[in-house]
């Protein structure tokens, strides 16, 4: 318990400019929103364990992550099959473990114009999937997924203001220096144009992607949330130091 305790008062006691989780309303609906400094906070893709089997949860990670590190916030990153691997582009470390679809086809990941988001150390870019493949960036971490919410400034054309798909959604959205990163999910079921909205007219960025709808779940102590469901596929999630008897372990 005191090990907890200790954990969770290091996540707080983090600089708020580099992990900042709150819940906020814009136009009538609840969102959770979490604000990353690529400065400062280690961002990451996961997938599979050391044996290769796929993680499916925040649990996992945390454990698999040792007794110096923990797992800081996440959520799910993408969309996946039946058997959980990732529809579309997926690289973890330097290994593509999927590549990169770029033609229409069926459901959301299909509604052109979809999208990758690419990490490096302490940066992170959008990339919409074409243009990805016209000019493949070096990542060290990316995962694709679809639709594009916001390109340069604009919602997504097919996106309708009284549309009556609604779902709980979560995505990510990068600021124009490519150093913070807002991972967010709406905390009731919207639309996709009003989950757009939210990162171009709240957060007021200019590119941002959709990862999942129904399944969306996010884990985020510092605020008191660790969402539970059925198993999931690719998550993006911060990696921190842990606390050991009082004392952060680590630089």
């Amino acid at each position: 318990m005191k090990r907890a305790l200790a954990i969770i008062a290091a996540l707080w006691l983090a600089p708020v400019s580099a992990l900042a989780c709150d819940q906020v309303k814009f136009d009538g609906a609840a969102f959770t929103t979490c604000r990353i400094d690529l400065q400062h906070s280690e961002l990451r893709l996961f997938l599979r364990d050391e044996a290769g089997a796929i993680f499916g949860g925040f649990a996992p990670i945390d454990a698999a992550l040792g007794p110096e590190q923990r797992l800081g916030m996440a959520m799910n990153a993408g969309m996946f099959h039946e058997n959980r691997a990732p529809v579309g582009l997926y690289i973890e470390d330097g290994v593509e473990e999927m590549r990169l679809i770029t033609s229409a086809g069926p459901g959301n990941f299909g509604l052109l114009p979809n999208g990758v988001l690419c990490l490096n150390d302490g940066h992170a870019r959008i990339i919409e999937s074409r243009a990805f493949a016209a000019a493949p960036p070096q990542c060290r971490d990316a995962t694709q997924s679809g639709p594009m919410l916001v390109i340069d400034g604009a919602l997504h054309p097919r996106f309708l203001p009284d549309s009556d798909s609604r779902n709980v959604r979560n995505g990510v959205g990068v600021d124009a220096t490519g150093q913070i990163a807002h991972l967010v999910i709406s905390d009731a079921p919207i639309n996709f144009h009003h989950f757009a909205r939210f990162f171009r007219d709240h957060l007021g960025l200019s590119q941002a992607l959709y990862f999942d709808g129904r399944v969306s779940r996010l884990y985020a102590p510092q605020i008191g949330r660790a969402d539970i469901g059925l198993p999931v596929g690719p998550i993006i999630g911060t990696v921190v130091d842990a606390v050991v008897d009082g004392a952060a372990s680590g630089g």
